[in-house]
């Protein structure tokens, strides 16, 4: 990583990530690795959130070795990319509980951000 990308900030209420196999932890690592260099990404990859927020994309990430499909909700800011949550898609929508829980979650960190500035 060089000292011009932007590091990763895992927003996840626990340290443990969901059981993706291995090919898919792989994936998620590569997509991850341009959007820290300020790269973008596009459908098949990633796709927009508005819902969640400005600036909020899931990756899209297909585990064959478990017949999953995951999603990464993250969002781009200036300092930082915000790993919001990671959670298997089993629906064509995202459920309500998702889009509420990274809601909370980049509410409290925005509000903590308030607080040190």
């Amino acid at each position: 990583m060089s000292q011009d990308d932007k590091p990763l900030r895992w927003m996840l209420d626990t340290l443990t990530s969901p059981p993706v196999g291995k090919d898919a932890r792989i994936e998620a690592g590569f997509l991850l690795r341009p959007l820290q260099r300020g790269e973008s990404l596009r459908m098949p990859d990633s796709r927009p959130m508005p819902v969640i927020g400005r600036r909020v994309h899931e990756l899209r990430i297909d585990d064959a070795e478990r017949s999953v499909s995951w999603r990464i909700g993250y969002r781009i800011d200036d300092d930082a990319i915000l790993v919001v949550d990671w959670f298997e898609k089993k629906t064509p929508t995202t459920p309500a509980t998702v889009i509420a829980r990274c809601r909370r979650r980049l509410r409290e960190y925005d509000h903590g951000q308030e607080e040190t500035s």
